[in-house]
């Protein structure tokens, strides 16, 4: 499992909370121990501006954004909402294998 975050996965001010921090919040209280890719810089402008990580991104989501989850199954996720949804409905411990 890997999450695309943009500086960290730090809380800010931000009314409603930094979204890649309300994700890695999401995974890490359902159970999970993601991969935390930081690709820094900003998501505007040409991609020719872009850090490599933000191009990696759009190459995945066709958008330069993060938050962007790729679960170990090989789902994509991106904006820190639906992550957050994702989460709370797959908790880790319901992934365990039968057997």
């Amino acid at each position: 499992m890997k999450l695309y975050v943009c500086w960290g996965t730090f809380q800010t001010i931000r009314p409603g909370g930094h979204p890649c921090h309300n994700a890695h919040e999401a995974l890490l209280e359902a159970g999970y121990e993601p991969e935390v890719e930081r690709v820094h810089g900003l998501g505007m402008g040409p991609v020719k501006w872009m850090t490599e990580g933000r191009r990696e991104v759009k190459e995945l989501t066709g958008q330069p954004a993060v938050p962007v989850l790729i679960t170990d199954g090989g789902e994509t996720i991106h904006d820190s909402k639906r992550i957050v949804e994702w989460a709370k409905a797959h908790p880790a411990s319901a992934q365990a294998p039968v057997g």
